[in-house]
């Protein structure tokens, strides 16, 4: 019988949480091992024998971007029965030959025939995926200017939660603990600082796709005050993508984000490219 759940490999573990593979409890461990993150020789209490004996049976879950490139196989072949030339102008691309050029974050994203994506950054998956659905779906609407929240593209209670808990709280954590983040977010991405909105110390409008804009308005952490961030979108967005699909491009934002944390840029701007 495969193994494909956390809750199957705990039942075969000593459920004793000692800590000694480096995690907090037995739980954690077989949800550790069922993502790949973790093995069970690395369980002191697991004699080989036994290891051997179910190692085979365990069912390792496919991660987000995993799943994510699974996607984009069915995307390519939509691609392929897109007119480009009249797609051109309804998507604010430029076409050269049978290749549509788009400008994703300040960046040029080459796009071929057969959905294949061509730039000098490099090709995160979470980019990707809503690059093609934009090409596939978006009906072209120019923004109107007019800012709205998540909960007001997805009438989905589930989207509204995932948005909340994965992107806008981890973003705030990490401008929290990288004020200058913004500054880099204007630099590397081509965000534009717009006049403040909603009681927001910094105002920041990025372009990840040329009409799907993002406004992120940040209140600094302070002494007496908690810090505070909204993030906002065009109300034509959901016309130009699907709600899933901005998820997922928020998703994408926010992996470029953390790389540039970690990063700290190197000396001055050393054109470290994180797409």
């Amino acid at each position: 019988m495969p193994l494909d759940n956390p809750l199957e490999v705990y039942k075969l573990l000593p459920k004793s949480n000692c800590k000694l593979c480096g995690l907090a409890s037995c739980l954690a461990f077989a949800s550790a091992i069922i993502k790949g993150e973790k093995h069970l020789t690395e369980c002191p209490h697991l004699d080989r024998k036994f290891i051997e004996e179910i190692e085979g049976k365990i069912v390792r879950q496919l991660t987000q971007e995993e799943q994510l490139k699974n996607v984009l196989e069915p995307l390519k072949k939509e691609i392929s029965r897109v007119d480009f030339s009249k797609s051109a102008e309804r998507l604010g691309a430029g076409l050269s030959g049978k290749k549509l050029s788009i400008r994703c974050l300040g960046k040029d994203f080459t796009v071929d025939s057969e959905g294949n994506v061509i730039s000098d950054c490099h090709l995160n998956v979470w980019v990707i995926t809503p690059l093609l659905n934009y090409i596939i779906q978006g009906a072209g609407n120019d923004p109107t200017g007019k800012w709205v929240p998540f909960r007001e593209l997805s009438k989905e209670t589930v989207w509204n939660s995932f948005f909340h808990q994965r992107f806008e709280k981890p973003l705030k954590l990490l401008l929290d603990a990288h004020p200058d983040l913004i500054e880099d977010m204007i630099y590397i991405f081509s965000g534009k600082p717009v006049k403040a909105h909603f009681d927001s110390d910094i105002s920041l409008a990025l372009y990840p796709l040329p009409k799907v804009p993002i406004l992120i308005c940040y209140t600094k952490l302070t002494e007496d005050l908690e810090s505070k961030i909204n993030v906002f979108f065009d109300e034509t967005a959901g016309t130009n993508l699907h709600i899933d699909s901005i998820y997922r491009l928020c998703m994408g934002l926010l992996v470029m984000f953390r790389k540039i944390s970690l990063r700290h840029l190197g000396s001055p701007r050393d054109g470290v490219s994180v797409i």
